[in-house]
């Protein structure tokens, strides 16, 4: 029981940090105008300098097999996903094309960041959290190349492009940077200034998630009125079925047998517990997918994964021995 309250301590504060951007939207503190600005800033300084901090100096990213296999599990594990949302569609009662797409979207991409990512610095140690951002390359070409071909019916149409970002530039950078001090001592006024460097980085990084999360919330209030309708409860019961029954099991499977190292497999362990993504919610928009059903999914797994992230989290610990 101590160990399932210690994830449910992690879970609470990210779904309680959406709340409250939710609330603040409500109130016009966050008002949808500062939406883009803000989520530049995040994406292109924050989490890069929240990766950047977890990279550099990280021993468990010293080791080859840390390097190759993440972005491979994570790419595999999406498509896995979206197959497995696929062979559900017509159970969940869907009858159009976009919603079709949409669901298999939606219910095949796990939530493989911004929720996973908070849950894993508090969970684990820093090593783990250099790992997940190392399989989370493998999940984003997955998510904008067959994602993107699952929600509009045809090819990525240059959505691959989407993962040459500053986060994946601060990911390499990173790396090489690791791996070369493994190998080298600079000289003091080197590490003098690096440490003033890397404190700033440090505290901007510290800002990426929470901020991300108010955002999160944020957006899921402009949108909860759109949910209504449809066949809502027979979605988010299949959706739910995929996403946080079929797809842990199959997470948890690959975790206690793929000969691996004991950080990929706690990332697999946290992965494969998590509800459906919540910014998709944006690209089906893009794309022209159905709102409502990406809406239903992304919220309806959200709402039950409170109870079955940490339940799943739990017994994963104890499928790869943590607990």
């Amino acid at each position: 029981m101590n160990e399932f309250l210690t994830v449910l301590t992690a879970v609470l504060p990210v779904f309680g940090i959406m709340a409250i951007g939710l609330w603040l939207r409500r109130r016009g503190w966050l008002s949808s105008d500062a939406d883009q600005s803000l989520m530049r800033l995040t994406i292109n300084l924050l989490l890069p300098s929240l990766i950047f901090g977890s990279v550099l100096g990280n021993a468990a990213l010293r080791r080859p097999g840390n390097l190759l296999l993440p972005p491979l599990v994570g790419f595999g594990m999406v498509a896995i996903g979206l197959g497995m949302a696929r062979l559900f569609v017509r159970a969940a009662g869907l009858r159009t094309l976009p919603e079709q797409r949409t669901f298999t979207f939606l219910a095949g991409l796990q939530n493989y960041a911004y929720l996973t990512i908070p849950l894993c610095i508090m969970l684990f140690d820093p090593g783990t959290t250099g790992v997940l951002f190392v399989h989370n390359v493998g999940t984003e070409m997955a998510m904008w190349t067959l994602g993107v071909s699952t929600l509009t019916g045809s090819g990525p149409s240059g959505g691959w492009k989407k993962i040459l970002n500053a986060p994946l530039a601060a990911l390499l950078l990173a790396m090489i940077l690791n791996l070369f001090g493994a190998f080298f001592s600079p000289p003091a006024p080197v590490i003098f200034f690096g440490n003033m460097i890397l404190t700033v980085v440090h505290w901007l990084g510290q800002s990426a998630i929470p901020l991300a999360l108010l955002l999160i919330g944020a957006i899921v209030a402009d949108h909860l009125n759109e949910a209504r309708g449809g066949r809502v409860l027979r979605v988010v019961a299949v959706a739910s079925l995929v996403r946080l029954a079929i797809m842990p099991v199959l997470f948890l499977l690959l975790a206690k047998y793929l000969p691996c190292s004991v950080e990929l497999k706690r990332v697999l362990v946290l992965q494969g517990a998590m509800s459906s993504a919540v910014l998709p919610i944006v690209l089906t928009k893009h794309y022209g997918g159905d709102a409502r059903t990406a809406l239903q999914v992304a919220l309806g797994t959200s709402l039950i994964g409170l109870m079955t992230i940490p339940l799943w989290i739990r017994v994963g610990g104890h499928v790869i021995g943590l607990w």
